[in-house]
């Protein structure tokens, strides 16, 4: 594929990128094995612990946070449709008295200053930045409370014009795993572990499932060219993904408020 008139996921209509992701379990990378990875690091929490997922989507990770931690957990995010679809998934699951889902934006959280004890997002914080989300989103953590959350990242020195390209105009806050962890050290976290989501992340849990929600959309407004826009650059990306996943992807960052 040529990534000729291509464009950023947010170059697209926010109505069509929400209804097509609505149909998707999961809208990032990520998987169930990775969010108790992440999980097995977070010690101290208890049935009291306060707990915020920033940029939830439908919460499918979430639930299974809920699963893996002690707590009430608030899952935010800016999208009403993803909340309803995520209030249907807590009460399916039995866990409305663990999880509350409400709208919100994570550059203007509804939180006390100091109140959390772990603030958890996958694969969303770039939404207002590595640097600016570790560093206002600290305010609201107690001391000695949990950062973890999911961020692209370069897992090598050097890669490939077409796909460094992309990233740069994407997204140019991306950086080295060794800078991100600097970063975090900088706004007064104590980093305490780094660790890459698998490539099954991506293929299995993210893009195949993609495949008939694409049929579908297309199917329904295959006579748009800005739909038929939007479902080329999602396929673009998963070719760039496909050719040059040994470059980049998506790091769990974890580190406690000091």
């Amino acid at each position: 594929m040529s990534n000729e008139n291509k464009s950023s996921i947010h170059d697209f209509d926010v109505e069509m990128i929400c209804e097509y992701f609505s149909g998707l379990k999961r809208q990032g990378p990520g998987s169930p094995d990775t969010t108790r990875k992440a999980a097995s690091f977070i010690t101290g929490l208890n049935k009291n612990s306060r707990i915020a997922d920033l940029g939830c989507g439908t919460g499918t990770q979430t639930l299974t946070l809920a699963e893996a931690v002690p707590g009430h957990i608030t899952g935010l995010d800016l999208f009403p449709p993803f909340i309803e679809i995520m209030e249907q998934n807590i009460a399916e699951a039995g866990l409305q008295e663990r999880i509350t889902a409400v709208v919100g934006s994570m550059d203007d959280l509804p939180f006390n200053r100091g109140s959390l004890d772990l603030i958890w997002s996958e694969g969303a914080i770039y939404n207002i930045g590595f640097r600016r989300g570790i560093n206002e989103w600290r305010d609201y953590l107690d001391i000695g409370g949990w950062l973890a959350v999911s961020e692209v990242s370069w897992f090598t020195d050097e890669r490939p014009d077409e796909i460094a390209d992309m990233w740069q105009q994407a997204y140019p806050e991306i950086d080295t795993i060794p800078a991100k962890v600097a970063q975090m050290q900088e706004a007064g976290y104590a980093p305490l572990a780094a660790f890459a989501i698998p490539d099954s992340d991506w293929k299995e849990h993210f893009y195949a499932p993609m495949r008939p929600v694409q049929e579908a959309f297309l199917a329904k407004y295959g006579d748009s060219e800005a739909a038929r826009g939007f479902i080329e650059n999602q396929r673009w990306e998963e070719d760039l993904y496909n050719r040059y996943c040994q470059y980049y992807g998506y790091v769990f960052y974890i580190g406690r408020k000091i």
